[in-house]
């Protein structure tokens, strides 16, 4: 038998995140270490820098041809990235 009194571990966790408003803190680590995933080898080898902040996404890359093709890509990268958090976290990408 379970105490009631007792929580586990994941629900301590969600609750710190939630007590300091970083409730999405997990899904957004989540996007970010899935990037190489949902774009491949290639263009994670030529992303220098990644961040979420605010919904936004902004990815900082080595190339400006490599810029535009993201740019085209924009919404198939952000359904395929918010699919990765089973949630919406990202309203935006921003290619740097």
């Amino acid at each position: 038998m379970s105490d009631p009194n007792l929580t586990t571990l994941g629900e301590m966790i969600k609750a710190f995140y939630h007590e300091n408003q970083r409730d999405n803190a997990l899904d957004e680590q989540r996007i970010l270490d899935s990037w190489k995933d949902v774009v491949g080898d290639f263009i994670a080898a030529h992303t220098l820098k990644t961040g979420i902040k605010n919904g936004v996404l902004y990815v900082k890359v080595d190339a400006d041809s490599l810029k535009n093709e993201l740019l085209y890509a924009k919404s198939m990268l952000l359904k395929s990235l918010n699919s990765k958090a089973d949630n919406e976290i990202l309203k935006d990408i921003v290619i740097i």
